[in-house]
This record gives structure tokens, sequence and C-alpha cells, in this order.
């Protein structure tokens, strides 16, 4: 039988997403599921593995029963996830990642910020590894949130029997493989991918000596690309629990936004002129280059962490559509927002856009609803460029209007700031030597027509949207087909399953001017922003 019909799982923040892709990318259906989300303080964020795997075991019976499709037709497995840390004990059993004591929450979320200081102080080591991380180590990422752990809850650290990403946990919950794939260890847990090997004396100088004493075993021995072919396919369990056949090849998986990249980029020219942006929950920006570029404060370069034998330079914001949906839930009007768009079965964004959209025959004049509002979207910090995770947003001209008008003013402000965040990435990536002639939008909001225009008009760069629908769940599907040698690499999978999208862009003239002044005040406000912040700091 011919094996060409392949599967994608996405785990997002609040969902896990599955698809079911034929060789050519069309898409024959969808399954989504959320997942749940344990906060205590903006600072923590936790999650459960067993969750999140019965979240994509319903997701991906339901996407291949819609499919019509049989299980023995199923050529191939992709998962992608966010950066996520998952801490299980022996045989898998999850362990309590807090004080609580809550097995069941065992994952700290890519957005838990508690490893602030012990990022700080990883960062005053001005180690050598730091340079490839753009300088300066986030607390999203996973080393400092392993030292947290570590100092404060040391009997979770100790009793650990894996460290996983996300995306490697779950390739793991489906083959039994303890491969870890380098575009998760290379971006979020520091190994050289370039030298191919992990740096002992950093872990050794920031306290975390013990991994290295165990040789790392408990972190990844065995480092594969993504799309390789993991162990013996499903195991039975596995296969049981997805309703797929035991042995369906599983490959090695992505970062959800580095998934985005390889399903957006393919037959859109060169990949390494055009920069991938992934506008979900939090916004990425990928890169390629054939050599090593260094850019403060963008994190990278990172060898074959996307598409193979090329660098990669990753940047982003650590809020975008988090933020957008920040301004609406902030706004009095929010409400009635609700109220409209659960009437017409959209999200409150998508309903915005819309009604932004229609208002205007060009979608370039739109920005004018933003009136002389300026928002500086850092609600969680600034990723890229300032590399400043204690940054905060801003926002400027807001008056006494409760209207529903005045909600789409902020919304529309709020848009400008992300692009006017991507500009930044942009022009700090090409004063460092990168070449970004375009960028592909896509995520949630990147689809909307709005959205690309605002964000061509605000970076001045052209903006194609993400080549048809569901960009992440068609890179996490080519790592499927690739993992079952339906292609023979990820860049063939890339064109085979891919098609270019509609290019915005951006406006010239006086509205190019326009947003050469907004973007001015944008960035004034980030500067009020720290000296209101250095204000605060104890005086030594």
């Amino acid at each position: 039988m011919t094996l060409n019909r392949f599967i994608g799982v996405d785990v997002g923040t609040g969902s896990v997403r599955a698809a079911v892709f034929d060789r050519v990318g069309v898409l024959h259906a969808t399954s989504k599921r959320d997942i749940s989300l344990f906060h205590n303080g903006p600072d923590i964020a936790e999650q459960s593995s067993d969750d999140i795997w019965r979240a994509v075991c319903t997701s991906v019976r339901e996407a291949v029963l819609t499919a019509g499709c049989r299980p023995e037709e199923i050529g191939g497995l992709g998962f992608d996830a966010t950066c996520s840390l998952v801490v299980v004990g022996t045989g898998g059993a999850p362990v309590a990642v807090g004080a609580h004591g809550d097995p069941n929450r065992n994952i700290i979320v890519w957005m838990d910020h508690r490893a602030a200081g012990q990022a700080s102080r990883i960062n005053a080591t001005k180690h050598r590894v730091l340079d490839y991380v753009g300088g300066v180590i986030s607390p999203e990422m996973e080393t400092p949130k392993l030292l947290w752990l570590k100092e404060n809850l040391p009997d979770t650290f100790a009793s650990a029997w894996q460290f996983f990403d996300l995306a490697d946990y779950l390739t793991w919950r489906a083959t039994g493989s303890l491969a870890r794939s380098v575009c998760t260890v290379t971006c979020k847990w520091t190994y050289m991918a370039h030298e191919q090997r992990w740096d002992e004396s950093y872990f050794r100088e920031i306290g975390l000596g013990d991994l290295a004493d165990e040789d790392f075993r408990r972190i990844g021995t065995e480092i594969v690309p993504a799309g390789f072919a993991l162990g013996s396919g499903l195991t039975d369990d596995a296969a049981t629990d997805l309703g797929l056949s035991p042995g369906t090849f599983v490959g090695a998986g992505l970062i959800d936004a580095h998934a985005g990249g390889i399903g957006s980029l393919g037959g859109t020219g060169s990949v390494m002129t055009r920069m991938a942006y992934v506008f979900g929950t939090s916004a990425c920006t990928m890169a390629s280059s054939s050599e090593p570029i260094f850019i403060p404060g963008v994190w990278g370069p990172y060898f074959a962490a996307m598409v193979p034998g090329l660098w990669l330079n990753e940047g982003g914001q650590s809020s975008a559509g988090a933020a957008i949906d920040q301004l609406i839930a902030m706004h009095p009007a929010s409400a009635e927002a609700e109220a409209a768009a659960v009437a017409r079965e959209i999200s409150v964004p998508d309903m915005l856009a819309e009604r932004v959209a229609s208002d205007h025959s060009s979608l370039s004049t739109a920005a004018d609803e933003a009136g002389g509002i300026v928002v500086v979207p850092d609600f969680l910090g600034n990723r890229s460029p300032f590399a400043d995770p204690n940054a905060r947003a801003v926002t400027a001209g807001l008056g006494m209007e409760r209207d529903l008008s005045s909600l789409v003013s902020l919304y529309v402000a709020g848009v400008l700031g992300v692009g006017y965040g991507l500009r930044q990435i942009i022009d700090a990536s090409r004063a460092n030597g990168a070449t970004i002639d375009a960028v592909t939008a896509s995520g949630g909001a990147g689809r909307l027509p709005l959205v690309c225009q605002l964000l061509a008009d605000c970076a001045g760069v052209p903006v194609a949207a993400a080549p048809q629908s569901n960009p992440v769940l068609r890179g996490a599907a080519m790592l499927g087909a690739t993992a079952c040698g339906a292609y023979p690499d990820i860049e063939a999978a890339m064109e085979a399953m891919s098609a270019a999208g509609e290019t915005y862009y951006p406006a010239t003239g006086a509205i190019a001017e326009r947003h050469d002044r907004r973007f001015n005040a944008f960035e004034a406000l980030q500067t009020a922003a720290r000296m209101v912040r250095d204000s605060h700091s104890p005086v030594e």
C-alpha cells in the first residue's frame, strides 16, 4: 500500500492540534483539543504531560477519522511543541515542578520566568556558550530552569530520570527513543551543534556540574536531525493510544516556531534571504544563512537547528498574540466585543480585524484607526533585540473613551506595536550582516490580510502570507514524510508540500513617513520605560 498520508501534531500553549496531509501538502482534516495551563502569579506557568498526551491522542484519532484514512495508510507522524521543560521520574512518571507537590504539574512552560535570577547569574559568567544565544540567555530557556529546580526543589532535580524539551518528550512517548532533536537542544539547551557536543565547562561554571558528571544522560546523549526516523516507530502502546499502526514512522521533532518556519518557507524562494515570522501567542523570527552571524539580542547562531546545513538566527517577541489579547481584555468594551465574537463563532481579534478591513478601501490606511495611541507590547519582556526579560508594556495616548470604536483603535495600535518590534529585529539583523529581503508570516494572526499588510508597512519589507493554511502543522507533517522516506530530506519535503502565498508590499509616500514618526515615538516610549524602571532600582 502506498503511504501517502502524513500526520502533523502541534502542541501550543493552550491547545493541541493534529492534521492529516497528503504528499503535496493538501490538508485533509484537522482536530483540536484544549490543554490545561496552571498559573501561580505572573511568573509561574505549568502544564501536565499526561494531559497533553491525552489531547494528542484524541486529536490524532479524530483527524484520521475525519480524513477517512485507515491507520495503515499513515506513512509517518511528526511532532512540534513549545520549548517547555518536562520532568519525569523512573519509567516516565511525572514529577512535580513546584512547591505544590502535584506530580500532574510536571512541565515548566516556555513563558514561565521563575528562573530570571538564575538567568542573570548565568549571563554574568560571559561563558563562550552564550555567544550562541545572542550573548544573553533567556529565562525562557532550559538551563536557567534546570538551575532553578536544583536550587529550589533539590529532591525533584535529584529524582528526575529525564529532563525533556516537550517535543522530545512526545517523540519518546511515541517511540521509546531517548534521542533528542538537534533543534530543541541547540536552541534551548545550549548544545553546540556545530561542534557536536555539550560544553562541559559551561555546565560546571553555572552550577549544573551534576549533568556533566553523568555524561549528560538526563538531557540527551543521542542528538539527531529533525525528521530522523526514531526507534522502530510507534510502540504498541502508543499505537493503541493514537489509533494508528505499530511501527508507523515518527520523525524527530521541532520547536513549534521552527515547524512553522519549514512549513512556510518552502516554495517562496531562497530560504537565506527570507525571514519566517510565526505570529502566535509569542512571535518568532527565523533567518537562515550559510555562515554564522552573531547578532546581539537575537538567539543563535544555531547550526542545523531548522534547515540542515544552514545556520539559524532566532529572534522574536515574548508576547504578540498574547499582547493583543491582553490589550483587548483591559478595555471597558471587551465584554461587548466578546459577546459579538461568540455570536459569530470567531475570536475577538479576528472580529476586530474584519471590522477594520471592511471600513477601509486600502488595508494600509487602516493604521489611521490607531489615532494617537502608541503601544509597546512588551508585557512579558523584550526577547529581541534587547534580550530584556524585565521590560514591560507601555501604552500612550489613551483617553476616557469606553466604546467599541476605541477598542478597535487600541487593537490596531497593538498590531502596529508588534510590527515595530519586527522592524527592530530586522534592523538589528541587517546591521550585523544578515540579508533579509522579505518576510513570510504564519501563525494565528499571520493568516489575516490586515495583519500582513500592517506588518509590511511597519517593518518596511514585503510580507507574504503563509503558503496555504496551517504552516506549523504542515511543517510537523513534513517530519513524518521525511522519516518514512517519502522525501529524502527536509528540504525536499519543504518544496513538495508548500506553495507560495499572497505577498503584501509596504506602503510608500505619506503612509511610510507616518510609520517612521510612529516608530520614533515607539522607541522613545521604550527608552522612557527603561528610565522609569532604572529610577526604581536600589541605590548601591
